[in-house]
């Protein structure tokens, strides 16, 4: 396999972007919200709400003393919204399994409620700066036209670790680098539609291009049009509870025009069952 790693390394050190969670001393919670509010939503979304986030809750203590509906609240239109959940609850297994401190070893992180092998291993590598493969959609890009020649990845595999394990550097602070600058480049070059390979660090070795840019299909899972979606219904159950003044509505004022009656209830149904409301004595509120 050819060696991509100083490539990507001499790209990223005149290219990466500044972003909040990679300067020095951002600090372990920090990159650990960060990925939560960056699964599935874009960059330049994300950065003020984090902000807003840490500078209210700076740690997971502080987190985890307020009450769910307060995150709830705070992830105001991020998407997703049981990310807000699941991180409350992270904070509150983190203040009392680990004394406060987010844990640097994978499995611990695992353990976590809402966290997987990417989060996991991005917080170890970023935060921590110990070796491990991350891999994100963009990096399975990257690695898919450079290694495989495809001009998509196939759907998310535990083979992507063990390719992107193959590329890393043995050094800790290289491989970190180099695993930040797979994801960059796929979210900035060497992106899914109209890629800059003139740009590309990866030109010259890369099989998709010495390949003449085959189309060799996706076969990727794709995500249901938002417009008219039963998430739609939920975004805007849960916009009438963070706007009411009290966070309880009477369930007969919950976005009463909506156009699907049916769409609406079943809306509020999964809330409740994803523990994003709670019902009772006729008002729909925010979690207690």
């Amino acid at each position: 396999m050819p060696d991509l790693a100083t490539p990507l390394v001499g790209w990223y050190r005149l290219n990466a972007r500044d972003l909040p969670w990679r300067r020095p001393g951002f600090g372990a919670w920090g990159v650990l919200v960060s990925e939560f509010m960056l699964q599935q939503t874009p960059v330049n979304r994300v950065i003020p709400h984090l902000e807003a986030w840490l500078t209210r809750w700076p740690t997971p203590a502080d987190l985890a003393a307020a009450p769910p509906a307060d995150a709830v609240r705070q992830w105001a239109n991020l998407g997703y919204p049981r990310r807000a959940l699941w991180l409350h609850r992270a904070a509150v297994e983190i203040r009392d399994r680990h004394g406060g401190v987010v844990p640097r070893d994978v499995d611990a992180l695992l353990a976590l409620t809402g966290i997987g092998d990417y989060t996991a291993r991005a917080v170890a590598v970023f935060a921590y700066g110990d070796r491990h493969p991350v891999v994100d959609t963009n990096t399975r890009r990257v690695l898919a036209r450079a290694i495989d020649g495809r001009s998509q990845p196939g759907p998310p595999s535990r083979r992507d670790l063990a390719a992107m394990e193959a590329v890393l550097p043995e050094d800790r602070e290289t491989a970190a680098i180099v695993d930040a600058a797979a994801m960059e480049l796929g979210a900035t070059v060497c992106v899914a539609r109209t890629p800059r390979c003139d740009a590309c660090p990866l030109r010259d070795r890369c099989a998709w291009r010495a390949a003449g840019y085959p189309d060799t299909g996706d076969d990727r899972r794709k995500q249901a049009r938002y417009e008219g979606s039963d998430r739609q219904a939920r975004g805007a159950v849960l916009k009438t509870l963070r706007d009411a003044a009290s966070h309880a509505v009477p369930l007969a004022e919950v976005v009463p025009d909506w156009p699907d009656p049916l769409q609406r209830d079943r809306a509020i149904d999964s809330l409740i069952a994803d523990g994003l409301a709670e019902a009772s004595a006729g008002l729909l509120r925010l979690p207690a």
